[in-house]
């Protein structure tokens, strides 16, 4: 079987509703981040780990729409497959496989909308960055937090050089 190779896409969200979303980072989506063979959590968590992402959690995504103010968030599909609504409730609908990936900047709004039973998902957020639960409007402390808050030091799929440092810069 013939190996997939890895892509990013980037996604830019305007605010949805009582969703901020970031003012000028991307989405990041790494579709094959991970080949899709044996038990992927592992990979993923040793992926994460080498390019110094903590906090590790395995489980799923929350069936109602949420964001973070206090970090950024890695998302790497372990298991299964399911249909996401990022970036609010006008945001965009993707459908993620085991061995995608996404990376979501702070105030990013995210939500399961279905997923298969074997749905596993791997966790973290970049050194010192703590994720909250928010699940209503920021309030200008919130979104000053969200625009300001240190771009982690390395991506947690490509290392130093790999595609949030293209992609993610103040300038953004």
């Amino acid at each position: 079987m013939p190996t997939r190779e890895l892509t990013v896409e980037t996604i830019f969200f305007e605010p949805s509703d009582w969703v901020p979303n970031h003012p000028h980072l991307p989405v990041l989506v790494y579709r094959n981040a991970i080949p899709a063979e044996g038990e992927m959590a592992p990979k993923f968590e040793a992926k994460f780990r080498e390019n110094r992402w903590q906090g590790l959690w395995r489980n799923g995504v929350f069936d109602y729409q949420h964001y973070h103010t206090g970090a950024h968030e890695v998302l790497g599909i372990a298991g299964g497959r399911a249909r996401l609504l990022i970036g609010g409730p006008d945001g965009a609908e993707l459908s993620l496989i085991a061995g995608d990936c996404l990376v979501l900047p702070a105030g990013t709004g995210h939500r399961r909308i279905e997923a298969s039973r074997d749905f596993l998902v791997v966790g973290g957020y970049p050194p010192g960055q703590q994720a909250d639960i928010q699940t209503g409007p920021a309030s200008e402390m919130q979104l000053a937090t969200i625009a300001e808050l240190p771009l982690p030091a390395s991506d947690p799929i490509e290392g130093a050089h790999g595609a949030l440092s293209r992609f993610w810069s103040r300038r953004s």
